[in-house]
């Protein structure tokens, strides 16, 4: 038998209410019900509610106005992420990982030239939270992903963060806890830092190496867990 996979309220409750915007067949500007009848339709509290709705809002799926309520923002991410279930999983994430290889290596090699101090400190800073969680093994996915988006930041070229960051917010999902795994990449914590010393001596050429090493393991991981899921 395989193993169960474990997904949190908030996790279960987008996923269900991007079914309902499928299935009623609500159009971009939309209204959707409220947090409270949304609540009472689902059977969940309403702190895993507004969870869920937060992570469908970073992903584009509505948008929440203070005052005015809950709309549908665009229908086609839905459709990715549909597109998404039903297609080989391993073979998404490999695909993800071209375009991390090719974005997010080129952030780097830039950031090695253009970090400033503050950005320095940013990641010098994100990188310590990484280390002091990874040893209580507490959940390091929300420093990770402001240690990568800080490297973005760093590269000094906002029309290339402003494409990896949309990426980033469209695969986060995907990437987290994929095959039912938490602790999938944790053998990558190394390269973040050696990444980050690479950009602090402004060494282009082994920023890009360690980056690239950093994805190697992660096509080696992906790998694995395919076959033990």
């Amino acid at each position: 038998m395989k193993p169960v996979k474990r997904e949190l309220v908030h996790e279960l409750a987008a996923k269900e209410l991007q079914n309902y915007i499928h299935e009623q067949r609500f159009k971009e500007g939309d209204k959707l019900p409220s947090l409270e009848e949304l609540c009472n339709m689902l059977q969940v509290g309403r702190s895993s509610m507004r969870e869920a709705l937060r992570y469908l809002e970073a992903m584009e799926v509505i948008e929440m106005i203070n005052g005015k309520g809950i709309y549908v923002k665009d229908v086609d991410t839905y459709r990715f992420s549909a597109k998404v279930k039903g297609e080989n999983f391993k073979q998404i994430l490999l695909h993800v990982l071209e375009v991390r290889r090719g974005l997010e290596g080129q952030c780097v090699e830039l950031a090695a030239s253009r970090a400033t101090p503050e950005d320095i400190a940013q990641m010098e800073y994100f990188l310590k939270e990484m280390k002091r969680l990874d040893e209580i093994q507490g959940d390091k996915s929300q420093f990770d992903m402001h240690f990568h988006r800080t490297i973005f930041k760093a590269s000094g070229n906002p029309v290339m963060e402003s494409v990896i960051n949309s990426v980033w917010d469209m695969m986060e999902h995907f990437w987290k806890y994929p095959f039912g795994k938490k602790d999938i990449f944790d053998d990558t914590l190394e390269y973040h830092f050696t990444i980050a010393e690479a950009i602090k001596n402004k060494d282009a050429v082994k920023a890009r190496q360690e980056f690239n090493l950093m994805m190697d393991l992660i096509e080696t991981d992906i790998h694995k867990a395919s076959q033990n899921s």
